[in-house]
């Protein structure tokens, strides 16, 4: 087996999530590489939409930001961000949000807003952007975060981005089209949320993380299905894709 980093851990696991044919919102980051990832492996007609208005975007190599020039050679269209926000993502055209955060909570709640109070906040973060649209408008959404016990208190400090807001999902009182967080994937393992209460759940562990591991960088009493999965490790395909195609000088994983 060859030895890989948790970051390519994460990249490969998210891009396994993605089906072919699928319309995905992608954001910068470990989104960008996983879906890269998948459409060069096993989702060819994988449909990326980028926040700048790439509708179908198809790059050469992996694009530095959501206006990367390569976005636009050979997609499907070039259009403003308005318009790709009423028509696709308002008009329910994604099937899958991307997002990434400063933290998250146990009912896939976001924040990317601020550390600390609001009025006085010891960090001020970018804020929403697109996620919030992203959040509410998305057929499904797929966290992806490092964890610790820092980006996954029990309690976030501002909630940027709903996820199931708490236990009762009041995403269908605020009559939110979209179903809300499926997946958190994180340099652990993965979770998904329970039916009942909407709280993550653990499904899968990763190679080499102990469970103490895991349940020590998180702040809550994390739920575990009665036989969690061992995820398998990156390919060799994988890993080959993302180290001399998608990050060959390693400049986003280092």
């Amino acid at each position: 087996m060859d030895s890989y980093s948790s970051s390519e851990m994460m990249v490969t696991r998210a891009a396994r999530e993605l089906k072919n044919g699928e319309v995905v919102f992608v954001g910068i980051g470990l989104p960008n590489f996983a879906c890269n990832l998948a459409r060069r492996l096993h989702a060819p007609d994988l449909v990326l939409i980028y926040e700048a208005g790439a509708v179908g975007a198809v790059p050469s190599r992996l694009p530095l930001s959501i206006g990367d020039p390569c976005l636009v050679t050979d997609s499907i269209s070039i259009c403003s961000m308005v318009e790709l926000f009423n028509y696709y993502l308002q008009g329910g055209l994604i099937d899958v949000g991307f997002l990434g955060g400063a933290q998250v909570d146990k009912f896939g709640n976001i924040n990317s807003t601020v550390i600390g109070d609001y009025k006085r906040p010891k960090i001020r973060l970018p804020g929403s952007g697109g996620a919030c649209e992203i959040a509410i408008n998305s057929k499904k959404t797929i966290i992806i975060l490092k964890q610790n016990k820092k980006t996954f208190p029990e309690t976030i400090d501002f909630i940027t981005s709903p996820g199931y807001i708490d236990k009762s999902n009041q995403r269908t009182k605020y009559n939110m089209p979209g179903r809300g967080p499926a997946l958190v994937i994180t340099d652990f393992g993965v979770y998904h949320f329970s039916d009942k209460n909407h709280e993550m759940v653990l499904f899968e562990i990763y190679p080499n993380v102990s469970f103490d591991e895991l349940k020590g960088n998180i702040s809550w009493d994390i739920k575990v299905i009665p036989e969690l999965a061992k995820t398998s490790a990156p390919t060799r395909e994988e890993l080959s894709i993302i180290r001399e195609d998608l990050d060959p000088k390693r400049i986003h994983l280092r």
